[in-house]
């Protein structure tokens, strides 16, 4: 499962980017022009309203699970979360805290 969630992982930071980064390249750093793109349509706000309330909850997780399992580096989750979002927060959190159980298990 630990390669599991790392290929996860790094498909959740490669897969948002690979859409992000061309739409970067196009019109830089407009954020009045990102804002109007997320409020394109009722459909958009919907998917962002969406992906909003999952990290939200997702950061929440992180914090109490990790703290409550002492997961070592769960503040990358955390920081995978708010830069990438939770395509990447939750599985790399979920291999920390996979490979840390298999490390105290040995």
């Amino acid at each position: 499962m630990v390669r599991f969630y790392l290929v996860l992982a790094l498909l959740g930071i490669l897969l948002p980017y690979g859409a992000f980064v061309p739409w970067l390249v196009t019109n830089g750093f407009d954020i009045a022009l990102l804002f109007n793109d997320v409020m394109a349509n009722s459909i958009s706000i919907f998917a962002w309203l969406d992906v909003v309330v999952s990290a939200v909850v997702l950061l929440g997780f992180i914090i109490v699970d990790g703290h409550r399992n002492k997961v070592t580096y769960r503040y990358f989750a955390v920081l995978g979360t708010l830069f990438v979002g939770v395509s990447f927060g939750l599985p790399l959190y979920l291999y920390l805290k996979e490979k840390q159980s298999l490390e105290l298990q040995s």
